[in-house]
Parts: C-alpha cells; structure tokens; sequence
C-alpha cells in the first residue's frame, strides 16, 4: 500500500497528467487536420476527438494521402494516451480515491499543526493499550504503523492520526512530527526494531521522552544507551502482577484502582513546582497547609536532583525543581494546585526579597 501522506498529491498528479496528455493530443491532431487538411479549427477538433475515441464516424472532408498517414499515426499514439485517461477518471469516480486522498491529505494538515504531542510506533496489543490511555488522558498521539491490515484498524476509531511506514525512518518519524513531539513509544514486538526506533529518535530530538518495550530482559540495558528513558518489559511486569495477585491482592487492586483511574472519584497527579507562587517559597509542607486546604494528601515527592521521597516529613521544603505525587479526588487536586502555584494575593513581590 502506498503512503497515506502521499497518494493525494499523486492522484492530483495523475489527473493533471491526464488531463496534459489530453490536451496536448487533442491540440497536435487540431494543429495536423488544420495545415494538412485545410479544416476549420472547430472541424480540426471534432475530427481529432473521434479518431482518438474510435467511433467511427465518417470524416468530415475526405482525407487526402498525406491526412490519411497522420489519422494512423494518430490513432496510433492517442489509443494509448486515451486508455490511460480513461483509466485515471476511472479509479477517482469508481474507486473513492480521489476522496480517499483527499482524508489522507486532511490528516496530513491535523499532524502538522501538532506540538507536544506522543508518538506511538507499534499498534500491537501493547500499543494499542496504550493509545487507550492516552486517549482517556486526553493526550495528542499520533500513530506509526507500516502492516496493511493493522492499518485497517486504526482507521475503526475515526479520531486517529496516523503515518503508515516503518517507525525507524527518519522520514516517517518526520511525518509524524518528531521534532516537536514531548515522547515517543515504541511497542514493536522485535527487541532490534526498537532499537532501531530508539537510536534514530533520540538522534532526531535529544530532548524526546523516549519509553520502549523489550522482550528480552538482556535488552534492557542496551536500549537505555540507544537512548530510551525507560524499558518496560510486558512479560516481567505480567508474572510480577499474577504473583502479586497471590501474595498481596488487594494491594494490588488497590493501587491499579487508583493509577488506572477506574473510578473519578480518585486520582494520583503528578504535580510540577516549576510554577510555584512567590511567597511560597522557603516554606516546608507544614506551613503550606496543603493538605488542610485543598484535602488532598501529598504522598511523594521527585526532587531537582532525581530522588525520590516516600510520605515526605512535613519539615521538607518545597522547591521550584521539585514534583510532587498527590492523591485526591479531581477537584481536590485541582485546589491544591492553585494553592501552590496561586500569586493572586501577591503584589509587587519578588523572589530576592522573598528568599
């Protein structure tokens, strides 16, 4: 199958070839019976239409030698020209592809337009798994995908972009916007194919959010240095589920309740501080009062250098550099991040006379 991308501008291509050839038949043959015969241009025309379509009506003037020579050269040459018309116009009315192109050149526009964006390579299981939770968080994602029939149903759910080729071209990660794109997930179910896709994305967009799947756990290491952020292994993290199942079952449930978002009642959010309002800095958890305020419980947090802090002490001041995992319901959330971000009570303050 050809590239989506590409088959409008080859079938607007095709048609305005067409139509040349056409054109510029019809002109040499009006041009023929004009100086050889002598024909009125409109005569000239007609003349020229039926001998390329073949009717066989009878000449409009007897046809001296000479114009006999040029009607078979011409039939000759146009038989071929007109069939490859015919055929063009054809496949666009009979066909849908003019229709077809054009959705592909539509969804062409939507991708460009796309910045901060998710690309996923791969709509296997794993894959698409994950475009389920991309979608429900409400995530731009685009979609690589080269296999015809998985194609087929990416295009079941009308809502999505996708670019057809082989995710470790730079040409189709360029397609799908790679440049400006915040991550990329690579579900191939071949350990070297994401390897690949790993090595030439992360040349592509040093800065990308690189997450790939591995079968092998030997390949966990190797894809870390191509690049990837993190490594996730569906086999391992399936056997540690099922035992957990046996050994600790609803903490299990209870955590996937949570992450999975099962119910809207609850949700874990990781919140930045890079925001954090002026008079809060230098002031530890304690003094802040989020908890009290807003109702929602910090439960973590990731600091500027990478650590992470488990049920942090309420002594621990709160940086711009650091992120915080909070548990609450979605209003909840939402209040404890306009308190810890919020500067409408500040005026004329700054940071220096702050700290």
């Amino acid at each position: 199958m050809k590239n989506q991308q590409s088959l409008y501008h080859e079938t607007i291509r095709a048609l305005l070839i067409s139509a040349g050839l056409l054109v510029l038949t019809i002109s040499a043959g009006s041009a023929g019976f004009t100086l050889l015969e002598g024909y009125r241009l409109l005569d000239a025309i007609y003349m020229t239409v039926i001998t390329m379509a073949t009717v066989g009506f009878s000449e409009v003037v007897p046809l001296s030698d000479t114009g006999k020579i040029f009607t078979i050269f011409l039939i000759i040459f146009s038989l071929g020209i007109f069939g490859y018309v015919i055929t063009q116009i054809t496949r666009v009315i009979f066909e849908g592809v003019l229709h077809q192109s054009y959705k592909a050149y539509q969804l062409r526009k939507k991708i460009v337009k796309l910045e901060d964006h998710i690309i996923v390579c791969g709509y296997g299981r794993n894959g698409y798994q994950a475009c389920v939770e991309l979608a429900e968080h409400g995530e731009q994602f685009v979609i690589i995908e080269k296999r015809d029939h998985v194609v087929t149903r990416i295009l079941e759910e009308p809502d999505n972009l996708y670019v057809q080729g082989d995710a470790s071209s730079e040409e189709v990660l360029d397609a799908a916007q790679i440049r400006k794109a915040k991550a990329l997930i690579t579900a191939l179910p071949n350990d070297a194919d994401n390897m690949f896709v790993v090595l030439t994305a992360s040349e592509m967009n040093p800065t990308l959010k690189i997450i790939s799947r591995a079968s092998d756990f030997r390949s966990d290491t190797k894809l870390r240095r191509a690049g990837a952020t993190n490594v996730i292994m569906p086999d391992r993290i399936g056997g540690q589920r099922m035992a957990k199942l046996v050994t600790q079952p609803d903490v299990v449930e209870f955590i996937e309740y949570i992450l999975l978002q099962r119910s809207k009642d609850v949700q874990l959010k990781e919140i930045s501080c890079s925001k954090l309002a002026v008079a809060n800095y230098k002031k530890t958890i304690r003094e802040l009062k989020l908890r009290e305020k807003s109702g929602a419980n910090l439960v973590g947090i990731k600091t500027g250098e990478g650590a992470y802090i488990f049920n942090p002490s309420p002594d621990i001041e709160i940086t711009p550099a650091d992120k915080l995992f909070v548990l609450g319901a979605p209003g909840q959330l939402t209040k404890f991040e306009d308190l810890l971000n919020d500067t409408d009570h500040i005026e004329n303050t700054t940071i220096d006379n702050v700290i």
